[in-house]
């Protein structure tokens, strides 16, 4: 069966606290769901801002290809005449082929909220209605509380419906608008609005009871045929339905057409895109779409997947354009390390002594307080060091780091460093923005006659993270280091009780893996490490 979809990522998405989309984002974002196969896009309520308005303004030279964009807004004020409400005429010039009005149908928001009788809020209603289907509009109404509504004042709730679809809504939609309605209440709800109301029957839900999503699945189990929801499920408080994990398990649990044949393997990668233009963090554990959806970290869970997938995987990561992991920690197994070498033809370069020592590194350096699983740079580091055991780029013979601070002065930090490499001892003084920048300085000069292609190498991101804060100032520390040389980028990862030391760590084996990459290309080696941090 078709199910229609309604994204309200653009409008209550961006209710969210932290979400924030500009004009130019928002019209991105639509032309993104448009390509997903989204049916109905809402881009906003054109009578409660200037960005609103300027984005349906700037969406009319959108080339659509099968969404229809949609304008959002209330019913008329009850002061107005229909023909007077600024709201609704901004819902009639906003240009869009459909609207999606709210009106009241819990009997305690039309007394206390707008201050009418209940006869007056259907007449606000069906007016409402009215007006945009006679300017040619598409009617999406949605019953604003509906459930806690319909269960204190169930012949009240109905009849809001009713006046709706008498005045000509295409579509009923049914709101948990607080989230408070647990399953099996909505169903029985939802039973008595389909027998009947019959005709397109929507479910708009929010997650304050964590129960969004199967909600949106169970009204459609009971005869709903249209679900709203947001990407990645932004939305106000605890936000609405998670759109990503409704339209998978439409396509692919219950055998719904949600988006369109062909359209699924594009979820992840529009959930993350939207994620990007909202400057946020996609969840790891995010079903479906999330970078850990379809990880495995237990050696045993591993040695299983590899065997068959299905073991651990409740469908093909790649149904929805995801992929699987392999995490590295405490917890793995040879199977984990291994994974992605032998599939690329590189496990049998290393022998059974080579392979316990590899993994043995791993678990130690994990019950350290080190974190492979975001630091793939020092993960391929040691990687290349197990099959190129002989290789010895430099080694430290000491460093020194000096900060001095007067009360009318800025901080002064010196360093010197000395290495040995190529059999000559190489020592540098410099003076820096800092600790790490005063030891990044004299490191690449004590390197740059041997390798001036070190100079390429820039930090990009530095996070330090205490381990056990019981221990106060004394606590160890990991710092985690980003890094780029133009053509990609990576992270390592340094942990000591001294944040200057646990920096050198990271700072050296960001060098350190750049080099061995230079000295020693290896397609395999890479291609390998590129797919076990993918995501990370």
């Amino acid at each position: 069966m078709k199910i229609q979809t309604f994204d309200t990522t653009l409008r209550d998405g961006t209710q969210g606290e932290s979400v924030s989309f500009s004009v130019e984002d928002k019209l991105l974002i639509t032309q993104k769901l448009d390509d997903l196969g989204i049916d109905y896009i809402e881009g906003g309520w054109p009578g409660s801002n200037p960005k609103d308005k300027d984005f349906f303004v700037r969406a009319r030279h959108l080339k659509l290809k099968h969404a229809k964009l949609t304008a959002f807004g209330s019913t008329r004020f009850n002061r107005n005449t229909i023909e007077t409400d600024p709201n609704v005429n901004e819902l009639v010039n906003a240009g869009t082929p459909a609207v999606a009005i709210f009106g009241k149908s819990w009997d305690l928001h039309t007394k206390r909220a707008l201050g009418v009788t209940e006869e007056e809020n259907l007449k606000l209603i069906s007016e409402t209605v009215g007006h945009l289907i006679k300017h040619g509009k598409e009617v999406v109404y949605d019953a604003e509380h509906f459930f806690d509504g319909y269960i204190n004042n169930p012949a009240f709730a109905l009849r809001t419906l009713e006046a709706a679809k008498k005045a000509g809504a295409g579509v009923l939609c049914l709101c948990d608008t607080n989230g408070g309605t647990l399953t099996t209440k909505l169903a029985e709800i939802v039973d008595v609005v389909v027998a009947r109301f019959g005709g397109i029957i929507g479910i708009h839900t929010h997650n304050d009871s964590d129960v969004a999503v199967a909600n949106s699945l169970v009204a459609i189990e009971h005869g709903a045929t249209h679900v709203q929801g947001c990407m990645n499920g932004y939305g106000e408080r605890t936000g609405n339905a998670n759109l990503c994990s409704v339209i998978a398990n439409l396509e692919l649990k219950q055998g719904h057409s949600a988006i369109g044949e062909g359209k699924l393997s594009h979820l992840t990668a529009t959930a993350r895109y939207i994620a990007e233009l909202a400057n946020l963090t996609l969840p790891n554990n995010q079903p479906y779409v999330g970078q850990s959806a379809f990880a495995h970290k237990g050696g045993i869970h591993v040695s299983a997947v590899l065997k068959d997938s299905a073991t651990y995987e409740h469908i093909q990561p790649e149904l929805v354009g995801n992929r699987q992991r392999v995490l590295l920690s405490d917890l793995s197994g040879r199977g984990n390390v291994f994974y992605k070498l032998n599939q690329h033809g590189l496990g049998d370069r290393l022998n059974d002594d080579a392979r316990r020592e590899l993994l043995e590194r791993i678990k130690l350096m994990e019950y350290e307080g080190y974190e492979l699983e975001a630091a793939e740079g020092t993960f391929e580091l040691m990687v290349r060091e197990a099959l190129h055991p002989g290789i010895q780029l430099f080694e430290l013979v000491g460093f020194e780091v000096t900060t001095r601070m007067s009360a009318n002065k800025d901080a002064q930090t010196t360093a010197t460093v000395t290495l040995k490499a190529q059999d000559s001892i190489r020592s540098a003084t410099a003076t820096g923005h800092g600790p790490v920048n005063a030891l990044d300085l004299c490191l690449r000069q004590c390197l740059a006659t041997f390798y001036p292609a070190i100079a390429n190498v820039r930090l990009t991101d530095y996070k330090v993270r205490v381990i056990d804060s019981k221990k106060g100032t004394a606590a160890k520390v990991r710092v985690l280091t980003e890094w780029s040389d133009h053509r990609r980028s990576w992270a390592t990862v340094g942990v000591s009780e001294n944040v200057i030391e646990a920096s050198w760590q990271a700072l050296v084996d960001a060098i350190r893996l750049e080099l061995m990459r230079l000295t020693e290309s290896d397609e395999n080696v890479q291609q390998a490490i590129e797919d076990y941090s993918w995501g990370v």
